[in-house]
């Protein structure tokens, strides 16, 4: 089976394509539009976007335009960063589903554990009964079937472990940055041995591991792009890829990724560390 067309299970039995095609930094219009179209016709079938990116709309378009069935199309979405309330939540996500123009939305996620201009190492405020709220709205809103599976997004061990403290209920996924030289290792583990999807979001470290050339070695041993063997490496990982662009030929290419990247290499790529520098 081609990796287009494998999925990921979530612990709800919610099942989500192992590739996702990103949307962070493409502004709402035509060209979200165009590139989302682009992935559906290259075979994604799982787009990711969010509140913060300001694209829903154009998401939402070019999935109804796509003439595919929405079943078989997986929406990701996230309550902003800034959003710490559950009437304001709740408020968010009601928008999100007016802007996508769809009945459910297949993955919600908080965005971010603290609001964007707070999250720096040691920041001081803690925002633990502030995200348990904004986890209850979604909780409410999973229960009553508009959203099929709920989850995080940046959050640490110990932002996840108080949201099930306090409410009980452990979220589904878990999206963080992740690519070849940067693979957060102890919270990948704790998630995988706790049943949360971990999502890689900037698999490309944002394009700056391009010119890599240890990286690039491997894939010239491969005979493959730099691209491919980056998404390839989350895929042997369990992590699913998120990447990202507007240029119809890469947005094809980054999906032919039906190969094996041997132990050793895999090993070699572990080891490599400031790919993005």
């Amino acid at each position: 089976m081609k990796t287009m067309n494998e999925t990921f299970t979530l612990y709800n039995g919610v099942k989500i394509p192992k590739l996702g095609f990103g949307t962070w930094q493409i502004s709402n219009g035509p060209v979200c539009y165009d590139s989302v179209t682009s992935a559906l016709k290259s075979g994604y079938r799982h787009i990711d976007t969010a509140s913060a990116y300001g694209n829903e709309e154009s998401v939402g378009k070019a999935v109804r335009d796509s003439g595919i069935d929405r079943k078989e199309i997986f929406i990701t979405t996230k309550v902003p960063a800034e959003i710490k309330s559950y009437q304001k939540a709740k408020e968010i996500i009601n928008r999100s589903l007016e802007l996508l123009n769809c009945e459910y939305i297949d993955l919600l996620l908080i965005h971010a554990p603290k609001p964007w201009s707070e999250m720096y190492p040691g920041s001081p405020k803690n925002y633990d009964s502030e995200n348990a709220e904004v986890w209850k709205a979604m909780i409410e809103t999973y229960r009553e079937g508009k959203v099929k599976a709920i989850g995080v997004s940046n959050f640490g061990i110990s932002d996840i472990e108080n949201l099930i403290k306090q409410t009980g209920f452990k979220p589904m996924a878990n999206q963080i940055r992740f690519f070849i030289g940067y693979t957060q290792n102890e919270l990948t583990n704790y998630c995988q041995a706790n049943r949360i999807l971990v999502e890689g979001y900037s698999p490309l470290a944002t394009g700056r591991i391009l010119n890599n050339p240890e990286i690039q070695r491997i894939a010239n041993k491969y005979q493959k792009t730099l691209p491919q063997i980056c998404i390839r490496y989350l895929i042997q990982k369990n992590v699913l890829p998120l990447p990202k662009s507007t240029h119809a030929e890469f947005i094809a290419a980054n999906t032919e990724i039906d190969f094996e990247i041997s132990a050793s290499d895999m090993e070699y790529l572990d080891s490599l560390k400031d790919t993005d520098k």
